[in-house]
């Protein structure tokens, strides 16, 4: 007995004194740890790598910048299956242990015991949260030791929420996924809150190791992991037996999926990426998770993509087809995959299809088009008569008679769906175009679309693409010289006429587009039908130098454009964004506006480091002071008028002159190259064409009081684009097909006439005043201090009696001199 005591006492002072030993060796090594072991406050002020996003103005995504694809989640945001899928397969002791899980260090002690060999064993999600944020992933006993020490202090400083969702936000699932709301886009193509609970588990699964358990690469053994996960919330009474079973039976759908874009604007995207890099340069731009909001409108955005588009096919289409892509045998292709595997290789451009042609009828085709569910349509002969064979840029082949002259069985081709919801033969256009809109309030860009597709070139149109403006630039120069006291009625004699400048190489003799000359025009209707011997004539009377500097209000650069009269047919190259700018002072009634793209700039905190301060017409009373704009402001009962805009924009041109251009534009819309914008039945818009030498460029811009809107076609490695391609047939239908959609529903908004104008009959043939009963009389509207006085047919007038009392013979007023 006492013997049994004695072992009993020795056992018990053994096992105490190993407990102080084993207590005082922790703590000793916690103490020789302990200055080296990183500060948890870290992990509260954690910044997790994070792509820069680029949204519309609305707040749509429009693209990601960065290595790493990553969409940081509050814990509250994180669906509670997610939560019991990711504790089933990692930790499911997580809210009952201290951050470390004896049970799991005890399985790995005797698993080292038994094999000899160091495992993963024992990590909880606070270890794996230690050692991902602050050591490697080397398997040693001085890492796992670190490893415990630094679970406690996370522990210690953060709740068990914080920590999961620092977990969830930081792991890496494969594919450059980071985080489980990127692993759900990767490979789901779906928003976390929309994944099935089979999906679930699948994401739950790669923690474990991300390559061996991919569900794109590893799809068999990334099945296996999730029917484990799936087997534990069964277990675990996350899931009852029907749920557990259905997903055990769902077929795995993952595949790599590319980012959710809400909005293609491709141009844009890279604008914004350019301009954050110069500003905050590329790793901080990558990583930081700002999200920049554009100024760009999702819906004209979309509406701008369709134009363009439609413009350059339709021009496409013109000119003939160019050949079909190449031809299969049938035979060749037993399986659907091979079908499969043929479609992979034909280049993706624009938004065409790509098909094969199964059949032919007379006048109609059947395709198979490229897509998962082998989709065939019928093609019928309104989208295949076009087809003619292209010989170049002026000529086609004959007219198509059946569907054979141009296709066979067999044959691969582009196809494309109409704005009627048809299909038609297609092809990619080799001609480019651009378009851009901005408000003529505050110059914010609405709509910008560079080119037909970025990803076959991306070249930004609208920016870099400098082209002469041609008859488009005309409407400043007419606005110089009304500045200079001519009117819309001076008369201007458009003549055949050899200029001699010292500015030019050689002699220039320029000539109308018709080549036909009309004599004495006035100013009016030479800008309505694009005169270009006017044009250069009142440039020489107004004089180069003051025409350049006259420009420069509309936001030219003096430096860039010629000194010549050239100039007066926009020989000067300039973008679609300078001159979009030019036309916004147009549309606003005189004020200088900047284009810009940037909103707001956020921080992965959501603060604006950034707003946008554009210069702003000013469409109040702009002459407020200090205290009546703070009491304007302040005031709740101000029957909805807005304090006047802090940055005004500069009024650069008279509101009369702007007025008097406008009606003029008007009219080069209601009778002049314009014409085909009547279509949009619609009586507050202006705009010019232009083309330029060997219609080599065409352009259109126009606008109403809220917009103005460019549109540019032509190709990159300059040449004609052919007969008959003008401003007014390869540009127009582009504005018209965006101008539909961003004016729809809109109500007209009339251009308001300011005072100082007056509205007179005169006689159209020489612009001066007209009796109010003379024949083919109409009506102009002028400056009041440039109005006619005289009077087109002579007006007889009495002169006193001489000797006898007979009236003196009488006199007439003299007609009015020619301009040249």
């Amino acid at each position: 007995m006492k013997f049994l005591k004695k072992l009993f006492k020795t056992t018990l002072i053994t096992l105490l004194a190993l407990f102080i030993l084993g207590v005082s060796t922790v703590f000793g090594v916690y103490l020789y740890l302990s200055p080296d072991l990183p500060s948890i406050a870290t992990l509260k002020e954690v910044k997790l790598q994070v792509p820069l996003r680029v949204y519309t103005a609305d707040k749509k995504l429009i693209s990601e910048f960065g290595e790493m694809k990553r969409s940081p989640l509050k814990f509250d945001e994180i669906p509670q299956p997610m939560i019991d899928a990711i504790l089933s397969a990692e930790d499911n002791r997580y809210f009952e242990h201290p951050g470390v899980d004896y049970q799991g260090i005890l399985r790995a002690i005797i698993n080292l015991a038994m094999t000899g060999k160091k495992s993963q064993g024992g990590s909880t999600i606070t270890m794996q949260v230690a050692r991902n944020f602050f050591l490697s992933s080397e398997k040693t006993y001085l890492r796992k030791v670190n490893e415990i020490f630094l679970s406690f202090k996370i522990e210690n400083e953060l709740s068990k929420e914080e920590i999961l969702e620092l977990y969830l936000n930081k792991i890496y699932l494969g594919h450059r996924s980071y985080g489980i709301a990127a692993a759900a886009q990767v490979y789901y193509g779906k928003i976390i809150d929309q994944l099935t609970i089979a999906e679930v588990a699948m994401i739950a699964g790669l923690p474990k190791a991300p390559s061996r358990f991919n569900p794109v690469t590893n799809s068999k053994r990334a099945v296996t992991r999730r029917n484990y996960v799936l087997g534990r919330m069964h277990a675990l009474n996350y899931i009852n037996t029907d749920t557990y079973e259905d997903a055990l039976n769902a077929k795995d759908t993952a595949k790599l999926h590319g980012l959710s874009i809400e909005v293609s604007a491709p141009h844009i995207a890279e604008m914004v990426r350019s301009q954050m890099v110069k500003q905050y340069g590329e790793e901080q731009t990558y990583t930081s998770g700002y999200k920049v909001i554009t100024t760009i409108d999702s819906r004209l955005q979309v509406a701008a993509n369709n134009a363009l588009r439609r413009a350059l096919l339709d021009y496409d289409s013109r000119h003939g087809y160019r050949g079909i892509l190449g031809h299969v045998d049938f035979s060749s292709l037993p399986t659907i995959e091979a079908w499969n595997q043929l479609f992979k290789k034909i280049p993706k451009v624009g938004y065409l299809t790509s098909a094969v042609v199964l059949a032919l009828e007379e006048q109609a085709i059947t395709v198979m088009l490229n897509s998962e569910t082998s989709h065939i349509v019928h093609i019928p002969w309104g989208g295949l008569s076009w087809a003619r064979t292209y010989i170049d840029d002026n000529r086609r082949g004959p007219k198509l008679k059946i569907a054979a002259d141009v296709l066979k069985e067999g044959d691969l081709i582009y196809v494309q769906r109409d704005p009627e919801d048809s299909w038609r033969l297609s092809q990619p256009p080799q001609i480019e175009g651009a378009l851009v809109s901005v408000s003529s309030h505050d110059g914010h860009i609405i709509a910008l679309n560079g080119g037909y597709d970025f990803h076959r070139s991306n070249f930004n149109r609208v920016t870099q693409a400098t082209r002469q403006p041609g008859s488009n630039f005309k409407p400043f120069i007419y606005s110089a010289a009304l500045e200079k006291g001519f009117t819309t009625a001076s008369m201007i004699n458009d003549a055949p006429v050899v200029f001699d400048d010292p500015g030019l190489e050689s002699a220039w003799r320029p000539e109308n587009y018709s080549g036909k000359f009309f004599g004495p025009t006035r100013l009016r209707q030479a800008l309505i039908k694009s005169r270009n011997l006017v044009s250069i004539r009142l440039m020489r009377s107004i004089g180069i130098s003051y025409a350049l500097e006259y420009v420069s209000r509309f936001g030219f650069d003096p430096t860039s454009l010629p000194r010549d009269l050239s100039l007066a047919l926009g020989s000067g190259a300039i973008t679609p964004l300078q001159l979009s700018a030019g036309y916004a002072v147009l549309s606003n009634g005189g004020y200088r506006v900047t284009p810009y793209f940037i909103k707001q700039i956020i921080d992965a905190d959501d603060s604006i480091v950034f707003e946008a301060n554009p210069a702003t017409v000013c469409l109040q009373d702009c002459t407020l002071s200090a205290d009546e704009l703070d009491a304007l402001i302040l005031d709740d009962a101000n029957d909805g008028v807005l304090p006047p805009p802090l940055n005004i924009a500069r009024r650069v041109a008279s509101e009369e002159n702007i007025y008097l251009m406008t009606s003029m534009l008007r009219d080069v819309i209601k009778r002049g190259t314009g014409r085909r914008a009547l279509q949009l039945k619609r009586n507050d818009l202006a705009g010019k064409t232009g083309t330029t030498n060997d219609l080599q460029d065409a352009w259109f811009s126009g606008y109403n009081a809220d917009v103005a809107t460019i549109a540019w076609v032509g190709f990159d490695q300059v040449r004609s684009l052919g007969n008959r391609e003008t401003g007014g047939r390869a540009a127009l239908p582009m504005w018209i097909y965006y101008m539909k959609e961003a004016l729809k529903d809109t109500p007209e908004k009339p251009f308001e006439r300011p005072a100082g104008l007056v509205t007179v009959r005169i006689d159209p043939a020489n612009g001066l005043l007209a009796e109010s009963n003379q024949p083919g009389a109409i009506f102009e509207t002028f400056r009041s201090e440039y109005a006619p006085t005289r009077y087109s047919k002579p007006r007889i007038k009495q002169l006193p009696p001489v000797d006898g009392g007979n009236p003196a013979t009488p006199v007439a007023d003299a007609p009015p001199a020619q301009l040249f």
